[in-house]
């Protein structure tokens, strides 16, 4: 016998009754293909959204608190509550000391202001950091360098500006070493930077001039006085294991009464994005389902256009087996027909899904981050090969159906 591979006349005849019904074979050919695209892009744009919105928190580390200060609600040591009250440098130094779960923590204090140069000015924000800043929320270094210890501790008047202040004051050319002036001090420019996680703290690092914290307080005559304290504990110890004794450490330097809720605010970050983790978890369940539901309905089709053809075949059928076809044959010549409609449609449709995760890739690409809108070779060799196994079982009892015809009746059926 002739492998029906490369049996031309075994084509030929696939062909043939494929053509018979032009209509029906399209739709069925269609249904498949927009299983395999649909299962496609669901495969590769699940990675790619997820990517997408992993960018909205690049650089920001998952396992932060904020911690800042609140109005009292309790009375406590002649203060009567409402009160305001302002975290100091104290605070964040007894935190480092003795909370060894932090790995970083930074001051941060953020004033409006107006920074000019030459005959430019723009309306920004200056905000004071310290060195460990970057640990915490990373920032992006277009040029130049960052805030350090040494500019911390000689209190130097320097400063990072953002990539939009950058260029509203100095267009193309570039800033570092030239001077920036902020509330009649004059502040020389080290670094521009920018960020690309979307939490901000009172304002995009893009927008915004960054100074050492210790700078700012004496520039300010802000004391010990910081607005917030940015803390980021070791992996393994979420922020809100450690929260008690931070606010046990805020207490005992102020008059915070121990039962106070209000008083001192903590926001622990990495709850946020446990729940985008789930979000995650919840788009993936939603993909597996969806795409069982788009390959069964491909495979549902292919079993109900075979079933079909052998119902129309069925004299044809009963001569073949009349002149000692075997069954073997009769089998093999329904499946090549299932196996064949199912690969071409299942290619046309993985083909088309990678054009359009393409395209959306290239959309959603930004400052050359592009994200995971793409389909592995694996993956769409997964797809067409579990279309293949599938849409070949679909054939089987339509084939199985031909092959039990007996040639008396299948002359006689009308």
């Amino acid at each position: 016998m002739k492998n029906p591979v490369f049996d031309i006349d075994n084509w030929k005849e696939i062909t043939a009754t494929l053509g018979r019904n032009k209509t029906r074979t399209f739709l069925t050919a269609f249904g498949i293909f927009w299983g395999t695209a649909m299962l496609a892009l669901l495969w590769g744009g699940a990675q790619g959204l997820q990517d997408l919105l992993r960018r909205n928190f690049a650089g920001f580390s998952t396992n932060t608190a904020f911690v800042f200060a609140g109005t009292t609600s309790v009375p406590y040591k002649g203060f009567s509550k409402g009160m305001w009250w302002s975290l100091t440098q104290t605070d964040i130094n007894n935190m480092r000391r003795n909370v060894p779960e932090i790995i970083a923590a930074s001051a941060v204090s953020t004033i409006s202001t107006t920074a000019s140069y030459a005959d430019k000015s723009y309306a920004t924000q200056i905000q004071g950091v310290e060195s460990q800043y970057p640990l915490i929320n990373k920032p992006v270094i277009y040029e130049g360098r960052f805030i350090n210890e040494s500019d911390e501790k000689n209190d130097r008047k320097v400063c990072v500006i953002g990539k939009r202040v950058a260029g509203e004051l100095f267009g193309t050319a570039s800033p570092i070493g030239k001077f920036v002036a902020m509330d009649n001090i004059y502040y020389n420019v080290v670094g521009v930077a920018g960020q690309t996680s979307q939490i901000h703290l009172n304002g995009k690092i893009d927008e915004m001039v960054l100074v050492p914290h210790s700078t700012m307080q004496r520039a300010y005559n802000r004391g010990q006085n910081i607005g917030m304290v940015l803390l980021s504990c070791r992996n393994g110890v979420t922020p809100t294991s450690i929260r008690p004794r931070i606010e046990r450490i805020v207490r005992a330097n102020h008059p915070i009464h121990p039962d106070d809720k209000q008083a001192i605010e903590y926001l622990d970050i990495s709850e946020e994005f446990e729940m985008v983790e789930n979000m995650f978890s919840g788009v993936d369940i939603l993909v597996l389902f969806v795409g069982l539901g788009s390959l069964l309905a491909g495979i549902i089709g292919v079993g109900n256009i075979m079933w079909i053809i052998v119902k129309e075949r069925t004299q044809e059928i009963g001569v073949r087996r009349a002149i000692g076809a075997k069954p073997r044959d009769i089998i093999m010549q329904i499946l090549s027909e299932s196996i064949v409609l199912t690969t071409i449609a299942g290619i046309a449709g993985i083909c088309f899904a990678v054009i359009v995760l393409h395209v959306v890739a290239i959309f959603t690409t930004e400052d050359g981050n592009t994200p995971g809108f793409q389909l592995a070779f694996m993956h769409a060799i997964s797809i067409l090969a579990a279309f293949l196994v599938l849409g070949s079982a679909a054939g089987i009892i339509p084939a199985i159906k031909a092959m039990r015809i007996k040639p008396i009746e299948a002359l006689n059926d009308k």
